[in-house]
């Protein structure tokens, strides 16, 4: 397969070069985590001087023997150099068991700079600082962006790009496969192991087709105000009564497993925040198509799913706009900057274009304003606000 260098995240990690935090990768499955490790233990060996590698894969047979704490504990110690910058990289530590009292008892002794990786659902963000007693410093990695994808495939025309990318996604595994059913057979066996295995495994799940409803009913609703009252309401019947709380509890763990991603309602005049319904998003679009078929596209919740993950992977808090009950797609914050969002597949009707300015310049403020759709077009602007072909967005 072929490899593209995953320079923003490879720029984080390097960042952290020698700090005494425990950097944990984190991310969907088959999302490039193990790759981007093995790309980092390259750098070291092109770039640091007097260094080890201590770097442990457990996909490989030959660290079974290291499936113990005291083992994966007791091997790393063995092999530290004295005088030297000592790497140690873990690759899906949870296979061992109690890992984390190895990677915080190696943490403990000041003498090795640690990197580790793991399954999506045993290593939560939510959890990281429960697991470690030393600080941690966590870097997401999503499925390929449109500029990765781009780069992996060499595309002149990026317009042209950009439509194989609203097929194909980011799951760079589904690359190999030439034909679409084959692409779209593998995204689905990526998802069902990370259902099946990884959250059922870690929540002890006993109820899948209540989670298998939950799943088709997010994915099928992207976009669209969701609640837990809401689903359960939607997905109950008489023979089979849904209770809120339940389905509350398996968004939950969907989240955690960064299979989907929710977004918050913001209250622009009000500036807070606001309760019961949020948005949700799949972490690659694809996700949907595997699922649930490609025969109702719904283009225009595609789109705002690709900028709503392209946003969280910029490093943008992202929130649901509202304003005089109006709804704004996106308010992207990060520091001091934010950006207002409207999302739209196509914006040649002036009436369309009329509904997606209106809440925009209702907005007081003068933070930057923007409309993304697919325009085919360089950047204009309309009345101040900025209309941005996403093709041209993303890259």
């Amino acid at each position: 397969m072929k490899l593209i260098e995953r320079k923003l995240y490879l720029k984080k990690i390097i960042s952290v070069i020698g700090t005494p935090d425990i950097k944990v990768i984190t991310g969907v499955r088959r999302s490039g985590k193990s790759k981007l490790l093995e790309a980092f233990k390259m750098y070291i060996e092109e770039s640091a001087i007097d260094y080890n590698i201590i770097h442990i894969n457990f996909n490989l047979p030959e660290y079974d023997h290291l499936l113990t704490y005291r083992a994966l504990y007791d091997y790393v110690n063995s092999q530290y150099i004295n005088g030297k910058n000592n790497f140690v990289l873990i690759d899906e530590v949870q296979m061992c068991k109690d890992f984390e009292k190895a990677i915080n008892g190696l943490h403990a002794s000041e003498k090795f700079d640690i990197y580790i990786t793991g399954s999506n659902a045993f290593l939560l963000s939510s959890d990281l600082a429960t697991l470690f007693t030393g600080r941690t410093f966590e870097i997401k990695v999503f499925p390929f962006s449109f500029a990765e994808y781009s780069e992996y495939f060499d595309i002149p025309d990026k317009y042209e790009a950009f439509d194989r990318y609203l097929l194909e996604g980011g799951m760079s595994g589904s690359y190999l496969y030439k034909d679409h059913e084959e692409k779209y057979d593998y995204i689905a066996d990526v998802f069902d192991t990370l259902i099946v295995r990884d959250i059922r495994q870690k929540y002890n799940i006993r109820n899948m087709p209540l989670m298998n409803r939950i799943v088709d009913y997010l994915m099928d609703n992207i976009s669209n105000l969701s609640s837990a009252r809401n689903i359960s309401n939607a997905i109950t019947s008489e023979q089979d009564k849904v209770n809120h709380i339940t389905v509350n509890t398996y968004m939950q763990h969907l989240c955690n497993a960064f299979a989907f991603y929710k977004v918050r309602r913001y209250d622009i005049k009000g500036k807070n925040y606001l309760a019961s319904r949020d948005k949700y998003y799949l972490s690659d679009h694809t996700f949907r198509y595997a699922r649930l078929g490609t025969k109702n596209m719904d283009y225009g919740r595609v789109l705002e799913n690709i900028v709503a993950i392209e946003l969280l992977r910029r490093g943008y808090e992202v929130y649901v706009g509202v304003l005089y009950k109006k709804e704004i797609d996106f308010v992207a914050i990060k520091r001091n900057e934010k950006i207002y969002i409207q999302v739209a597949d196509n914006i040649d009707d002036s009436s369309t274009l009329e509904r997606e300015v209106t809440p925009l310049l209702q907005i007081r403020d003068a933070y930057p304003k923007m409309i993304i759709a697919r325009t085919r077009h360089d950047e204009y602007q309309y009345e101040g606000i900025k209309i941005v072909d996403i093709a041209n967005w993303l890259k």
